[in-house]
């Protein structure tokens, strides 16, 4: 028996406890009372006891505790006991307790108090927590002397008028914050300390404020100059804002101090040239030759001024910066998660995995910052593992008006325009720009708050607008009390060279400064020349082997069997310390099967094959999509979850990581629900890494079109646009199942619609190994243009689409598939032309039928149209006099009307083309399953009746 079942056998028995319990006590307080009243051997037991020390260690006799008991009661009877405290205490402890509510109030809202606005429209809200009267507090408090040592003022005690004071300085004055809604008090404290040290106060040197002066200058001598110069062209000026150039020039020389290597820009039009010219530090002569335009013009296309990018090598204290300003349409915000996939392919070059040698700066103006979704999908991105940059650094220029709206019952439904940040704890720093020092503090502050925690930031710089939303705009027919206010304010840099002029640094520094630069704009040149010319590290890429490449040119993508069958060994094989699910672990007993070559190739294992052998040949693949490991259909399962583990973030195994020593890396990604960001970020990665396979997976290929602004203005134009050469693959699964409207279509025809110019490749792969062979040739050539695969979905365990290992070590990917079938070609008097699933649907109604008379051709690439291969297919049966595109798509979808005319085009005279597909449609596809079925019965069929409706002969 253990000890402490004794003692609990002990304590039921004994007569001193269990049941006995109250008739001891009573025996003791009436001996207490009276010794000889209990029995004798009781009493010797009692006076054994009083030579027991008490348990405070004293002699002290024991004393009936009934009468004690008794008297407690009788007073409770009575009214209870009270405590009675002098009231002087009373009011003191409030006020105590007032005046750290007090603190928190200022440091939660008193950025509404802040002196943020330099035209001072609006007037101050009613914050009643800010007011030391909502407290209790009148006059005669104000020399009250109370406990502040949970502050960073720099005194454990205060009185309330100094603490009041010491509270509106930093928190109330140019410089308004917002961080107390963080969750991590570390965090808190450290703000805390930052401002409340310093009071939110700069206190920079001479030779510091005359720079910031100089910056200013040059912000708004630039806009001056071209107003005078170009008369009336757009430029979306920057007059107002100009303390922002000298934020870029903090941000990048602070940046250079703390280790950053490289700085990549977001941001849009308002201001843009300004940056170019002062930030980026690109010739003045440069940016006129395009307002003259005398600039070169080598693009098929172009772009105007004002959305083109440039990159630079400055220099700053801390070393050389490469400096990037990312292309951008006209689409507000969306090149924010272009800059951000840029970077993370900067920082995986470099491997640097918290961001600190690379940094991401999105500029953005203060209604598209709240109003754009795509913000909200980058920010959710922000702390991903796939897709997290270290940080981003957030500038917006905010002046207050979106376009022609400025009321803020219109503008948004927040308070600040950066109220979307707190989704993430993103602090934010509000500053008026008419105080360039506080806008440089600000600055400061950010960049060291994103270098410790690597998490986002904002800075808000709160200005105007002093023309309108371009130049040819008259902006006082929409806001004219705002704009006499902006007509009578003398101007950022006035003002500020008027300060250091009362502070004694020189009568005529500011008339100096716009002297000299007006005198280095006449002459094309800057003031300061910190660009270092043939600048280039180790992590520069080389993209002159992609350029000029054709889509013809050869790639050799097949691999050797024995090192097929080394890949395959390795990646179907599973550590005995990883339990799959009992479905993995048939799909991958299925592969191994394959590998050894004893079954066909199925899609899944295809896929795997083409990216194990891409890895093991050192490029690298990056995978990302809403459901990429497991793949939407379970064909994948590129990421074994081990049944057995007993941690949430623990037990996972990626074969492809594990394919041979030194290999490239293979990343799959789960992503966040987004199409339009996730899309974006994987074309900056692409745009930055040539050498990485970079695929993105939609879900459905129908949700492509949620990220429609990025396949139209990046992706199918950017080079045309910008020279701007682009590898990411899209895979897009598509395939009419009788899934409905939602789930059938990858929208095919938007694609052909955009293709020109030989902008990307749209392909349709119907065999395993043309998957594997399609995605090879992305990498093993040198051509670098986006790859569109419609993937499909009933096909991945199709057996007729499976391949034979041969077809894996030898050959390659076949823009056109022959017919297959050992026809006599002088007896086809038919050819049908297909692209997709519905080929399996013809092969099995001719089948049916007999129909030997009928070929079928495979169009496995619709763009660039493969005429030769085309031509020398249809070469081969000549009496055909009849040739039909069959599709499942609408007649107004699918490619029918952008492929008829390559086939018109191959056709010899005589010869006829007709469609046999679904009937135009608003709907990609109908949503009951009978009518889909009919639609699919009569389009197959079609195809081998009569030639009806439009026919297009030569």
């Amino acid at each position: 028996m253990s000890d402490t079942s004794v003692y609990q056998a002990y304590s039921g028995n004994t007569h001193l406890f269990g049941g006995n319990t109250p008739y001891v006590e009573e025996m003791y307080e009436n001996y207490l009372a009276n010794p000889g009243s209990v029995p004798d051997s009781w009493r010797e037991y009692f006076d054994a006891l009083q030579h027991v020390p008490a348990v405070d260690g004293s002699n002290a006799k024991d004393v009936p505790h009934l009468p004690v008991i008794n008297a407690f009661a009788e007073r409770a009877k009575q009214g209870g006991t009270k405590v009675v405290m002098a009231s002087a205490d009373v009011e003191m402890g409030r006020k105590r307790t007032a005046v750290q509510q007090l603190i928190a109030a200022y440091r939660n809202v008193g950025q509404r108090w802040a002196d943020l606005d330099p035209l001072k429209r609006i007037e101050r809200p009613d914050i009643p927590d800010l007011d030391p009267a909502f407290y209790g507090f009148t006059d005669a408090d104000q020399e009250t002397v109370f406990d502040t040592s949970n502050t960073f003022f720099g005194k454990n005690r205060m009185s309330l008028r100094e603490l009041l004071n010491a509270l509106r300085e930093t928190y109330c004055g140019t410089l308004g914050t917002e961080y107390m809604y963080t969750s991590e008090m570390g965090e808190k404290r450290w703000w805390q300390e930052k401002l409340e040290s310093i009071r939110s106060k700069p206190n920079f040197n001479s030779e510091k404020k005359k720079h910031i002066l100089e910056r200013l200058t040059a912000a708004e001598g630039l806009e001056r100059y071209l107003h005078t110069k170009y008369v009336g062209q757009k430029r979306f000026s920057l007059e107002g804002g100009e303390s922002f150039i000298a934020a870029m020039e903090e941000l990048i020389q602070q940046a250079g101090l703390k280790g950053v290597q490289e700085v990549v820009i977001g941001m849009a039009h308002r201001g843009r040239l300004n940056v170019l010219v002062n930030t980026m530090r690109k010739l003045p002569a440069d940016l006129f030759a395009e307002f003259d335009h005398t600039a070169p013009e080598e693009l098929p296309a172009g772009d105007v001024k004002y959305h083109q990018g440039f990159s630079s090598d400055v220099s700053t204290a801390g070393g050389p910066v490469h400096l990037s300003l990312a292309f951008n349409p006209s689409h507000l915000e969306i090149v924010n998660p272009v800059v951000e996939g840029s970077v993370r392919a900067r920082m995986d070059r470099r491997a640097d995995p918290t961001g600190s040698q690379v940094l991401p700066v999105l500029v953005h103006g203060d209604s598209a910052f709240g109003g754009q979704g795509v913000n909200q999908e980058t920010l959710a991105l922000a702390q991903t593992r796939g897709y997290t940059t270290g940080g981003t650094v957030h500038i917006i220029v905010n002046n207050q008006i979106g376009f022609t709206t400025s009321d803020p019952r219109d503008m948004r439904s927040s308070v600040f325009c950066t109220d979307i940040v707190k989704m993430v704890e993103a602090p934010v720093l509000h500053v008026n720009g008419d105080d360039p020092e506080a806008v440089v503090l600000a600055t400061q502050l950010a960049l060291e708050y994103r270098t410790t925690f690597s998490k986002d930031v904002v800075l808000d710089i709160v200005c105007f607008r002093k023309l309108g939303h371009n130049e040819q705009d008259t902006p006082a027919l929409t806001q004219p009390l705002m704009y006499k206010k902006i007509a009578a304010h003398p101007g950022t840099r006035k003002l500020f060279a008027d300060k250091l002029t009362a502070q004694g640094l020189g009568e005529t520094l500011g008339d100096d400064m716009v002297k000299a630069y007006r005198a280095a704009l006449d002459a094309g040149k800057h003031t300061d020349d910190p660009v270092l010319t043939n600048f280039k590290t180790k992590f520069t890429v080389d993209w002159s082997p992609f350029m000029g490449k054709k889509w013809t040119d050869a790639g050799d993508t097949a691999i050797p069997m024995s090192e097929w069958k080394r890949l395959a060994e390795k990646i179907t094989t599973i550590p005995a310390s990883v339990t799959p699910h009992q479905l993995v672990k048939k799909v991958y007993d299925d592969r191994a099967s394959m590998g050894r070559g004893d079954t066909p190739v199925d899609w899944g294992m295809g896929e795997h094959m083409a990216f194990a052998s891409l890895v093991a040949s050192g490029y690298p693949v990056r995978l990302s999509g809403e459901d990429s490991g497991r793949g939407t259909f379970t064909h994948r399962h590129a990421v074994i979850h081990d049944q057995k583990r007993e941690k949430w973030d623990t037990g996972t195994y990626v074969a492809l990581q594990n394919v041979t020593e030194n290999q490239a890396p293979f990343t799959v990604i789960d992503s966040i629900l987004s199409e339009e960001a996730v899309l974006a970020f994987e074309y900056g990665y692409a745009s930055n890494d040539p050498h990485t396979l970079v695929i993105w997976e939609a879900q459905f290929g129908d949700f492509a079109n949620g990220a429609q602004v990025v396949i139209d203005q990046f992706i199918a134009s950017g080079e045309v646009k910008w020279g701007r050469v682009n590898g990411l693959t899209l895979m897009l699964p598509h395939g009419y199942e009788g899934q409905g409207p939602e789930h059938s279509s990858a929208r095919l025809e938007r694609f052909m619609q955009l293709a020109a110019d030989t902008n990307m490749q749209i392909v349709q792969p119907t065999t395993a190994s043309q998957i594997f062979h399609v995605l090879r040739r992305q990498m093993v050539r040198d051509l670098r243009k986006p790859l569109i695969i419609f993937t499909p979905k009933s096909l991945l365990r199709n057996k007729d689409a499976t391949s034979p290992v041969s077809e894996f070590t030898k050959g390659s990917f076949q823009t056109i598939i022959p017919e297959n079938k050992a026809l006599k070609a002088d007896k086809v008097k038919r050819v049908l032309v297909c692209s997709g699933k519905v080929y399996y649907d013809l092969v099995k109604k001719r089948e049916e039928l007999g129909a030997d008379d009928v070929a079928i051709l495979r169009a496995e690439q619709l763009y660039p149209f493969p005429h030769k291969a085309f031509a020398t297919e249809l070469k081969k049966y000549p009496n055909v006099t009849e040739l039909v595109w069959t599709q499942d798509e609408p007649q107004n979808q699918g490619a029918w009307f952008f492929v008829q005319h390559y086939i018109h085009e191959n056709m010899t005279t005589g010869q006829k083309l007709g469609y046999s597909g679904r009937a135009a449609s608003a709907s990609p596809a109908v949503g009951y399953s009978h009518l889909h079925q009919e639609q699919q019965k009569a389009l197959v069929e079609g195809a081998f009746g009569k030639l009806k409706g439009f026919l297009l002969s030569k």
